[in-house]
């Protein structure tokens, strides 16, 4: 074998393929019963419902423009998947929960603008050991805002970190976000977005429900990947596990990996990001928004529902738990949680929320194979170390994944990069993504 692939998720899919295209011989060993890892859609019900990775944030200059359509998938614009303040209509309540005209919703958007231009100036002269909340209060403080319109960008500060970090504002980093630019707009699948693993890994030889529990290296012999029931080798192994896996320690790596890796793997955060949609037996809030929003203190710790109708065919929305809150959901039953939810929504819409037809929740930190939804820039770390942590080992041993792609991390197209660049790094050369869609069935 000239490659062993740990993971059949978008990174280890996009190494593998390119491995074969370029005639390697290679392996992939998927712990789960499926492909896809972190993106896992769920068609029960008799559409879409992505549990995982949704969006594709950002079309501009993204990987993924060109290779979605390619695979024959379906789109459906929808640009507030990354945390935004504005940019589509939002139906904007305030403290009290009544509806904020346009002049206030203005006034909000504009807040945010100011805030985060100072924002950036305070991060560039933050150190790795600043918090952004830290960061977040000494910009503040500078704005000149009232107590109520600072405490709604306070709360939007924090729920952005909630959001794309899956961290309290006190975990993540001053400089966290700094690669936090969406570039053109976003979409989302009404298809599904696990129609772009699937695709990756047809012709693959995946190995479905082998868990892979050690790793043996050596600079001339290749590598010794052992799983629970037999042993494989290869003269090179591409990891693409969750950064929370390899931070549990599940996988033995012998010889111990050099601190040039462990110590990114320990630096580095696991977030916890949980998803819970709400499917309705009618429509109950305004027509043409992208999304309802709950602005300051009130707005904890239910914030944010998303309009994902267009996908389902049916009135649906969707919020999410991030940080402390997304680990604490895990702890409730999905009664307790949807009960939760519905006080929140009538709190603005009142008795014209109905109960709930069907719902979804996810509860990513407790899933062993996960142990969390995406990694983040914890206090102490950098950007940095999510490329030190690709590696390669020894020559021999190699990471890839959304964790270990310092430009876009927590991302599905920076995955998918990761993976272009591992295989690059097997074959020494520079390989074309358009290898990805070679003969690729449409559907």
């Amino acid at each position: 074998m000239d490659t062993i692939v740990v993971g059949a998720g978008v990174a280890g899919l996009t190494a593998a393929r390119l491995l074969h295209a370029a005639g390697q011989r290679v392996l992939v060993l998927e712990a789960r019963d499926r492909v896809g890892g972190r993106m896992w859609t769920d068609r029960t019900a008799g559409f879409s419902v992505d549990r995982g990775a949704s969006w594709i944030h950002g079309l501009t200059g993204n990987p993924l423009t060109d290779l979605v359509p390619a695979f024959g998938m379906e789109t459906h614009e929808f640009t507030v998947g990354s945390f935004q303040a504005g940019g589509r209509p939002i139906a904007d309540h305030d403290e009290s929960g009544r509806l904020l005209d346009a002049d206030a919703t203005r006034r909000w958007t504009d807040d945010v603008d100011t805030a985060d231009a100072l924002f950036q100036r305070t991060i560039a002269d933050s150190g790795h050991d600043e918090s952004y909340a830290t960061a977040a209060e000494r910009t503040l403080a500078a704005t000149g805002l009232t107590t109520e319109r600072a405490d709604r960008v306070r709360a939007f500060y924090r729920h952005r970190t909630e959001e794309q970090c899956g961290a309290e504002a006190e975990q993540v980093a001053a400089h966290a976000l700094d690669e936090d630019a969406i570039e053109g707009d976003e979409v989302i699948f009404p298809g599904g977005f696990d129609v772009l693993p699937r695709k990756l890994a047809e012709g693959l030889d995946v190995r479905l429900g082998t868990t892979v529990t050690a790793i043996t290296r050596s600079s001339s012999d290749g590598v010794r990947v052992d799983t629970r029931t037999e042993s494989f080798e290869a003269a090179q192994v591409i990891v693409t596990v969750p950064l929370g896996v390899l931070k549990a320690g599940t996988i033995e790596f012998t010889p111990a990996l050099p601190d040039t890796v462990a110590g990114p793997i320990d630096r580095l955060g696991m977030g916890v990001f949980n998803k819970v949609f709400l499917q309705f037996p009618q429509r109950f809030w305004q027509d043409d928004v992208y999304a309802i929003r709950r602005h300051g203190k009130p707005g904890f710790p239910w914030h944010s529902w998303y309009d994902v109708s267009a996908v389902s065919g049916e009135p649906m929305l969707l919020t999410f738990a991030g940080g402390a809150w997304g680990r604490e959901i895990e702890r409730k039953t999905d009664e307790e949680i949807v009960a939760s939810v519905l006080d929140a929504l009538r709190a603005l819409y009142g008795a014209s929320v109905p109960d709930p037809v069907a719902h979804w929740i996810t509860r990513w930190g407790s899933d062993p194979l996960a142990r969390g939804s995406y990694s983040y820039v914890a206090v102490g770390s950098s950007h940095d170390d999510h490329d030190a942590l690709a590696g390669p080992v020894d020559g021999v041993l190699h990471f890839a994944g959304e964790a270990t792609y310092a430009h876009e991390p927590a991302t599905v197209h920076g995955a998918l990069l990761s993976g272009h660049r591992a295989a690059e790094r097997i074959l020494g050369a520079p390989i074309p993504l358009g290898e990805l869609t070679r003969d690729v069935r449409q559907e």
